[in-house]
């Protein structure tokens, strides 16, 4: 049996730009070719032999540092009500939830039937739920619904106002509410045409409704108009790994390591894209560093397994299948790709069967795992090779 699936984890929420595309501009006609007259050649000498020198790498250009994450809900007047929002905007920024909502409370006491505060308060009571930033991760929350119904009153007060719009679409995206979010951020894009988040948002949602196309176009704005951010160009590079583009997902992924060295999850996306180039001893470097930088998520170990199996290392991956499974027993990939390299052995077909029953219990309907107790079947009676 081979192994069936590397468990990817990609980056899906972040920070977007707007990208501006240039005008055509008329082409000047080519100037006339002017005829040379050839010079006489020189005299003949004897050939010099030449010292071949090593190419010297080109650094890559420094990137200039990363656009705030966080829409401003001031609108720069010179009020209190202003000053409120701009306070709770930076300690927004800077992960102060309690200095967020206390300035946004403020403004919201200041000018209670005002969007912006409103969206503030609301802002800091999805950020307090603490969930991963992925499509439907907030699904039945009530933390997140109340936030929701926050979010909705503010736009019914002013539905020009884009902060309200964007934050209204990202938390309809955290309920698992596909549609209703892709309708409020392509509002919220119209709205505010070169706010990042906007595009950021837009592009996650257009990718969890399978809109890769279209997603690629709005993530790719994003890192365009803040390439400083390792973020968008991890999600640039998730849009191109998922439209089958891996050589541009490995350059985003690069450049994305480059702007966050210590981010685990940056080097487990590129390790993905490396392997998925058939790269694969760069591969599990990426994927030691990123397992170096958190060991203590179970997807790296099964990424690095992956990794090592396909490079013929089976006690090393059966060791790392292990170490993914001891710290989550529900990745159904773990067990899978688990079976496939102790069927390798046929003293352990026994182990390996074993461990594909225990992924049919997480998930009953995945083909995979039929797929490959057939093989082992087959296995087991001689009919194909190992």
């Amino acid at each position: 049996m081979t192994p069936r699936e590397l468990t990817r984890t990609p980056q899906l929420l972040a920070v977007l730009g707007f990208m501006a595309f240039a005008g055509c501009e008329s082409q000047a006609a080519p100037p006339p070719v002017v005829p040379v007259v050839a010079p006489a050649p020189p005299p003949t000498r004897a050939p010099v032999a030449q010292v071949s020198q090593p190419p010297v790498p080109v650094e890559p250009a420094p990137l200039p540092p990363p656009r705030p994450t966080t829409m401003a809900l001031s609108v720069g007047a010179d009020s209190s009500l202003d000053r409120e929002l701009v306070a709770g905007d930076k300690a927004f920024e800077a992960g102060d939830l309690t200095g967020a909502q206390r300035a946004y409370e403020a403004a919201r006491a200041l000018a209670p039937r005002a969007s912006a505060p409103l969206v503030g308060v609301a802002r800091v009571r999805i950020a307090r739920v603490d969930l991963p930033m992925d499509y439907a991760a907030g699904k039945g929350h009530a933390e997140i619904m109340a936030a929701t119904t926050s979010l909705k009153q503010a736009v019914a007060i002013d539905p020009s106002f884009a902060p309200g719009v964007i934050e209204l679409g990202r938390a309809l995206l955290l309920l698992g509410n596909a549609a209703d979010a892709v309708s409020s951020l392509r509002r919220g894009v119209e709205l505010a045409p070169s706010e990042a988040e906007a595009h950021s948002v837009l592009g996650v949602a257009l990718l969890a409704t399978g809109h890769a196309d279209e997603a690629l176009v709005e993530l790719g704005r994003a890192a365009a108009i803040d390439p400083g951010s390792a973020a968008r160009h991890g999600n640039l590079g998730t849009a191109f790994f998922m439209n089958g583009r891996v050589d541009d997902a490995k350059k985003e992924y690069e450049a994305q390591v480059r702007l966050a060295a210590g981010d685990a999850r940056a080097h487990s996306d590129l390790g993905a894209a490396l392997l998925a180039g058939n790269d694969p001893a760069r591969a599990i470097a990426e994927l030691r560093r990123a397992i170096e930088l958190d060991p203590s998520r179970a997807t790296f170990h099964s990424n690095l397994g992956y990794a090592l199996q396909i490079q013929g290392a089976l006690d090393d991956a059966v060791a790392e299948y292990r170490r993914a499974i001891a710290l989550d027993a529900h990745l159904a990939s773990a067990w899978i790709n688990l079976a496939t390299a102790l069927s390798k052995n046929p003293k352990a077909r026994g182990e390996a069967r074993a461990a594909l029953l225990e992924a049919r219990k997480i998930d009953a309907t995945d083909p995979r795992v039929k797929a490959n107790l057939d093989e082992l079947d087959a296995l087991e009676h001689g009919t194909v090779a190992p």
